[in-house]
């Protein structure tokens, strides 16, 4: 479907855990150059798309969004789902054995890229808690309690 490698490999993990990913042509004016959340799916324009890793961004947004919600042709975002978007990114890209940067690059993240990666690196948990309450992942203690393993190990990919 897609001549780069990367935007490949991420569509066919997107794919395998049950969101749709079609290639289609997009307007200049999509929220990040070259993919949009369309239906619950990822439509993604390889020609327009500036950072395959926006990929698992988008795609985290639409596995964090309640079921009866995710197929909405719009998807708003809460706060709360932006901060679990941003967790559910961080787990992606290491079950990918990416590097962070891939999704975590310069140019996205208002400017927090870097220390959103410092922080994940370090332990942080942001979005964590809603990723627990949302049955997906566990933080430590509670893994360490079901004898699982903890975030970033998803027990499911989406909500």
């Amino acid at each position: 479907m897609f001549a780069d490698p990367l935007t490949q490999r991420l569509a066919d993990f997107v794919i395998g855990i049950g969101i749709d990913v079609t290639a289609g042509e997009l307007p200049d004016d999509t929220f990040l150059p070259g993919v949009d959340i369309r239906f619950g799916g990822l439509v993604i324009d390889e020609q327009r798309l500036a950072h395959p890793g926006d990929i698992l961004h988008e795609a985290g947004h639409i596995a964090v969004t309640e079921p009866e919600g995710r197929k909405a042709e719009r998807l708003e975002p809460t706060d709360g789902e932006e901060m679990a978007a941003l967790a559910w990114s961080w787990a992606a890209l290491t079950h990918l054995e990416l590097d962070p940067g891939v999704v975590f690059h310069p140019e996205g993240y208002k400017g927090d890229a870097g220390w959103l990666v410092e922080t994940f690196t370090s332990g942080g948990a942001i979005g964590v808690p809603l990723l627990q309450f949302y049955g997906l992942a566990l933080e430590p203690r509670q893994a360490a309690e079901r004898g699982v393993a903890p975030f970033p190990h998803m027990l499911r990919w989406l909500r």
